[in-house]
């Protein structure tokens, strides 16, 4: 895992990928797979990612995720 890290970082940069575009994409792409495996229940997602329910709901909010699609 840690080498394929390396490498999406490598590429990133060559790319010329700004820091915060990279921050907000992982959060994006991390709570939304949280959400999956929490199957849209936003408290197990807000417990499972480690922050609180209505920071949860912001987030979802600002990225426009849809929180009651399930797999």
């Amino acid at each position: 895992m840690k080498e394929q890290l390396e490498s999406l970082v490598g590429m990133m940069v060559e790319r010329g990928i700004l820091l915060e575009e990279a921050l907000t994409e992982f959060e994006k792409k991390f709570i939304k797979r949280v959400l999956e495996y929490a199957k849209g229940n936003q408290c197990r997602a807000a417990k499972i990612l480690g922050i609180h329910r209505n920071t949860l709901s912001r987030k979802i909010s600002r990225y426009r995720l849809d929180s009651t699609r399930r797999r």
